[in-house]
């Protein structure tokens, strides 16, 4: 074992503790994460992982009196970048595995629930990043240097795993900086997380519920935001079983109610309203393609003029749940 100089003896043993409770040895090997010669892979991923609570990188710590201690920089970067690694079956594994001990120590009538996220990985200084490209920022409404990265987590409302993600480049050549590497295996778990690149987000948002799903996780709802909830990926999402609570964005869609097409607005200004409660009221509409769904108005806590609208493919939830349950976002 590689000994972390810049670590207090107690911190080592808590560290290796962990590392034998959560069986990380065994996780990596069944993930194909091994090492022919030289330091272990379960000796190099330790050595990595510390790096976080060191509050160091690995640049640093080449540079450190501790450097004769430590394998050569091309160990770290070819262990993180080998193709044929599934660290996305190791990430799982670990998860569930984790996952797992909360369940052991909650009720079972406590409501679980998949997070969906959606963020901008942004490398504007990056030249030739694999697969770098111009990518939408809907928090400010730019074209960014980066990529979307999509992060799938799993929690109760108190404790919080993740389980999955996937970086997103684009899939119109003239947006890309650069191109992936040549020479990749097309069988390999590298090739494969490249060409995932180039998928349409509700795609990808799909292919990573359905990868946990296939893994042993299971929840009780979707939460997503105004990005995602759309009618074909609830549509998707239900047809396996999943009910979605998400906000939405008054994008002028249509809701049927009594056989009316209506707007949001309209829809609103249907409601009998409470002034004493942020809950303003709900209804029942159906999609314009005929999904039944159920939307809760509450007040916009910044804008106390302005309303927001959370909507739930449960028609059973009462309004109050719905709201709580949009919370453990």
């Amino acid at each position: 074992m590689v000994h972390h100089n810049s670590l207090s003896e107690k911190h080592e043993e808590r560290f290796s503790a962990i590392f034998v409770t959560l069986q990380i040895g065994h996780l990596l090997r069944k993930a194909g994460i091994r090492k022919s010669f030289g330091m272990s892979a379960l000796d190099v991923f330790q050595l990595i992982f510390t790096l976080v609570f060191q509050g160091r990188n690995w640049f640093r710590l080449l540079d450190s009196d501790h450097r004769s201690s430590l394998p050569g920089k091309d160990v770290v970067y070819r262990f993180l970048n080998h193709s044929r690694f599934a660290w996305r079956k190791f990430l799982q594994s670990l998860s569930l595995k984790i996952v797992q001990h909360f369940e052991s120590l909650i009720s079972a009538s406590r409501v679980r629930v998949f997070i969906i996220d959606d963020s901008i990985l942004r490398r504007d200084r990056s030249k030739k990043a694999e697969l770098l490209a111009r990518v939408h920022d809907h928090t400010t409404g730019r074209f960014v240097r980066g990529y979307n990265m999509l992060t799938l987590g799993w929690s109760d409302g108190f404790s919080f795993a993740p389980i999955d993600f996937t970086m997103l480049s684009s899939a119109k050549l003239t947006n890309r900086f650069c191109e992936m590497k040549d020479r990749l295996i097309k069988r390999s778990h590298g090739y494969k997380r490249r060409l995932e690149a180039f998928s349409r987000k509700p795609d990808a948002v799909v292919d990573l519920l359905r990868r946990a799903l296939k893994a042993g996780f299971t929840a009780d709802f979707v939460l997503m935001d105004s990005w995602f909830t759309q009618a074909p990926l609830l549509r998707e999402l239900m047809s396996k079983g999943l009910h979605v609570i998400g906000m939405i964005k008054d994008m002028k869609q249509r809701y049927v109610l009594d056989g009316k097409q209506l707007t949001l607005k309209e829809l609103y200004a249907t409601l009998a309203k409470s002034k004493k409660s942020e809950i303003l009221g709900s209804v029942i509409v159906q999609t314009a393609c005929g999904l039944p769904i159920k939307l809760v108005f509450v007040q916009n806590r910044n804008r106390r003029r302005e309303w927001l609208v959370i909507l739930s493919t449960d028609l059973e939830l009462d309004e109050s749940e719905i709201v709580r349950i949009y919370g453990m976002r």
